[in-house]
């Protein structure tokens, strides 16, 4: 298959999965990043997520990332959710598939 039938499949994939609303596994695992460190913090799980951290920096390490930096951006993420509050934006074409003028 050719570059530009591999993209044109790709965005017809793309663009039936945003009709469906569908979420991919980038959705998905910001979601659950996000609720398991926010429940470590309401818990008061500080071991645990300490422990949570240093396996993922250790897999992040593993596929060729910076320790310190991949350590950084989990602290900042931590900092980030520990504020309370959803920390994503909405999706507003998901809201509102046929332009935000749109009624729900």
């Amino acid at each position: 298959m050719n570059r530009k039938v591999a993209r044109q499949r790709q965005k017809a994939l793309r663009d039936a999965n945003r009709r469906a609303k569908r979420p991919d596994r980038d959705d998905v695992a910001r979601v659950a990043l996000f609720w398991l460190i926010r429940r470590a913090i309401d818990k008061g799980q500080q071991m645990e997520l300490e422990k949570f951290q240093n396996k993922i920096v250790t897999m992040l390490t593993d596929q060729g990332f910076d320790e310190r930096e991949s350590d950084a951006v989990f602290d900042d993420l931590v900092d980030k959710y520990r504020t309370g509050g959803s920390p994503f934006r909405r999706k507003i074409h998901l809201i509102y598939p046929d332009g935000p003028d749109q009624e729900v």
